[in-house]
Order: C-alpha cells, then structure tokens, then sequence
C-alpha cells in the first residue's frame, strides 16, 4: 500500500513538474515573441506565374517577425518600387515578394538594363527642377509627359505660335540622374539625395522616337506626377494654346469643382 501511495505521489510530481515546464517554457517564448519586431511585407495575393505584371490587384500587405524574413524582401512602404513591375519567377500564394522576383538583387545596385520589360527602351530626357515636380520625382514613380513647343502660325506664318499638349501617358521613371531604384534604396538615410538634370524612362520604340524629336525642337518637356495605382488613360485633348486657353478654363474649373465635391462620378479625371 505504502509503495502505491509512492507511485502515485511520484507520478503526480512528475505530471506537476511537466506543466510547470510547459508554462515556463510558454511564458518564455511569449516573452521573446514580445519582443521579437515585427514588419509588413508585400506578398503575393494569389499565385502568379512569371511575366505577371504587379499591382495592387495581385500583391497584398502581411505582418510578420522580421527574422523570419531575409533582408531582400520588400517591406509595404516600399511598394512603390513594385507597382508596375515584371515578375521574373512564378510565386506561390502569400509567398514574399523580394528583388529577386522583379530582377534585382543587392549586388545590382546600379545596374539599369535588367530593369527595362522586354520591348522597351529606356531614354533620357532633359529636366529642369520645376518640370519635375520640383526634382520630387523619383525612380519607379510614374507620370505623365507633357510638351510645350513653338510653331509657325498658320494664320500668320509671321508668327510663332505656342501650344502644349499631352506627349505620353501613365510612364514608368527607371531612374532620376545616376540613381536608379534600388541604389538610391541602398543610399535611402545614409546621405542626402542630390538633384538631377535628366530623367530617363521606359517607354517603347516608336514613343523614344517622337522624346528624341521633341528634345531637339525648340520647346519643352513637362513631368506630371501620378499615384502609383491610377492607371487611367486620359482621352486625347486638342493642343492647348492661347484662345483654347481662355475658352475651356470655365469648364474645366466647374468640372474640377464638381468632381472634387462628389457632384459627379462619371469619371475622375479632368477633361
């Protein structure tokens, strides 16, 4: 009876001393956990094989613990140098996104070629500080390219008439200067960003073409920042000049205050 009594006494013990262990093993990792940082990365929001072009459709946000993750994965506020990207390797479900996905990796910091989407080309255009949106622009942003430019008036071949229009639309900037996307990452808090006198971006043959042309007439080129998810196209406009001008400002400016005031939803760009 008294050997029973001890068995009992020693298996109750041994149980008592298992879930004190387990506690305290809990109670430790919870600690560490507590600890551990936390990061929101970018993943993929469904399986996409390679050649997808990324957006916000098919990558989401998802917070982690930062040594869980290697150091080339993209964390949510550097979407920016996603949107618009070619992914060179199929990626599984809410599998992280890294540089190596969209062709670049911390050894290529410099490196532009492997950055242009096949059938593209990459061309520098001039800009001054004010045509880029007072140098605010930076690589991977997109925009729009107007140009102002002087012509021989019809009307009056004695005179130079002055019209700016819309050039190219919804373009991706490769790179501002000598910085391009992941080299100006890598720069990103170590030392000051400096300006820059050329903007070169992606744009396809026969568009590198019309900007060669339009550099080297006597005229100007004018960058319009986007939001990196506005993809819209606007409709061609006519040139605007000096009469076109004065005649559509009225109706620009009740377009404008109806769109911002919610008065009218048809479309969200003005025209």
């Amino acid at each position: 009876m008294k050997q029973k009594i001890v068995l009992i006494i020693a298996v109750a013990m041994g149980g008592l001393a298992f879930v004190l262990t387990h506690v305290y093993i809990k109670a430790e990792r919870d600690a560490l956990y507590a600890k551990a940082k936390k990061v929101t990365i970018l993943v993929a929001r469904e399986d996409l094989p390679a050649g997808t072009v990324l957006s916000n459709r098919n990558i989401r946000e998802q917070t982690t613990y930062e040594s869980g993750v290697g150091n080339q994965v993209f964390k949510a506020d550097e979407i920016q140098f996603v949107l618009g990207k070619t992914l060179r390797f199929p990626l599984r479900k809410d599998s992280p996104l890294d540089w190596v996905h969209v062709g670049a990796n911390l050894d290529e910091l410099t490196g532009l070629a492997p950055a242009i989407r096949s059938g593209m080309r990459a061309i520098s255009i001039p800009v001054s500080g004010e045509s880029a949106v007072s140098g605010l622009v930076r690589p991977n942003d997109k925009v729009d390219i107007l140009g102002t430019f002087s012509f021989i008036d019809e009307d009056n071949p004695s005179e130079m008439e002055t019209v700016t229009f819309t050039v190219l639309q919804d373009v991706t900037v490769l790179a501002t200067g000598q910085e391009t996307a992941r080299a100006e990452m890598e720069i990103s808090g170590s030392r000051r960003r400096g300006g820059y006198s050329t903007v070169t971006i992606a744009v396809f043959p026969q568009e590198a073409e019309l900007l060669a042309f339009a550099t080297n007439v006597k005229g100007t080129l004018t960058l319009t920042l986007r939001n990196p998810g506005d993809v819209s196209v606007m409709e061609q406009t006519p040139p605007i000049d000096f009469q076109t001008l004065q005649r559509e400002l009225p109706r620009l400016n009740r377009k404008r205050r109806d769109i911002l005031r919610g008065e009218d939803n048809s479309e969200t760009v003005v025209r």
